[in-house]
């Protein structure tokens, strides 16, 4: 089997395409093996493509995490199959399904851009104390699970240590979620970090968490409903701006696809 290892905004994938609907493969334990850093290709995740109608564009996706588990949104992983669907089969825009969930994506001059639906919100839903500070995480749903804190500076929050706190709470069991650190950045821009639950560690981007960091900051006032620059540890901001016909409900989720390498799996 040939891959790509590609990555969104830093957000990295061992990327198969155009496999037969009917392989039968475990992919959760090839997901670990082929996921991990020192002894397989490394990755946050392992993401499955194919086409399910070249006609009307239409692909299935599917993103196992790190630690083998099933991504049911991956922003970036939506991304990264958008722009290698645009190089194998000529498509600028096209629907990509994951989770049972449709996606529209476009992929443009320099930058791909997918869709994300925008579920429940529930303010103050847990707290904890950071350096010292009492902080509440407001969580929302982005087609997985979310919390965000609004914090003065998120390059002396220890992510690791509060994410996994955050990750595992109580008040968030049985599944857990992944978490947020951001700060205001200048005029429609957001500073992030990102604890993932499933890489179990912090990633360098996050695409549906810079979806949910932006519908918290709008909500919490730190930004208007205009398109909002989400600056990542990569270096390699998304932007996620209202879907002209649901603002309310889907946002659009935008940034750099790098094809790093490709190689053939044994």
């Amino acid at each position: 089997m040939r891959f790509r290892k590609i990555h969104g905004a830093g957000n990295d994938f061992v990327l198969l395409t155009d496999l037969a609907p009917s392989d039968s493969k475990d992919w959760t334990q090839e997901a670990e093996r082929l996921c991990a850093r020192r002894t397989g290709v490394g990755a946050d995740g392992l993401v499955i493509s194919h086409l399910i109608s070249g006609e009307d564009a239409v692909l299935e996706v599917d993103c196992f995490n790190a630690d083998g588990s099933v991504a049911t949104m991956c922003g970036n992983a939506l991304r990264c199959s958008a722009w290698a669907a645009h190089q194998d089969h000529g498509f600028s825009k096209m629907r990509l399904r994951m989770a049972g969930v449709m996606h529209e994506a476009r992929v443009e001059r320099g930058s791909v851009w997918v869709t994300a639906e925008v579920g429940s919100i529930e303010p103050r839903r847990v707290q904890t104390v950071i350096n010292g500070k009492p902080t509440w995480f407001d969580s929302v749903h982005t087609g997985t699970e979310h919390v965000v804190a609004i914090v003065a500076n998120v390059d002396v929050v220890d992510t690791v240590l509060t994410g996994r706190l955050i990750r595992h709470h109580d008040a968030l069991a049985p599944v857990g979620t992944n978490v947020n650190f951001i700060q205001s950045f200048g005029d429609q821009a957001l500073k992030i970090r990102t604890y993932e639950r499933g890489v179990e560690a912090e990633t360098l981007s996050c695409g549906s968490g810079a979806v949910a960091a932006v519908v918290i900051a709008r909500m919490r006032g730190l930004v208007g409903s205009r398109a909002v620059a989400v600056h990542n540890r990569a270096g390699q901001p998304l932007t996620v701006r209202p879907h002209s016909s649901r603002p309310k409900k889907t946002q659009w989720v935008g940034g750099p696809v790098t094809n790093t390498f490709e190689g053939v799996l044994a």
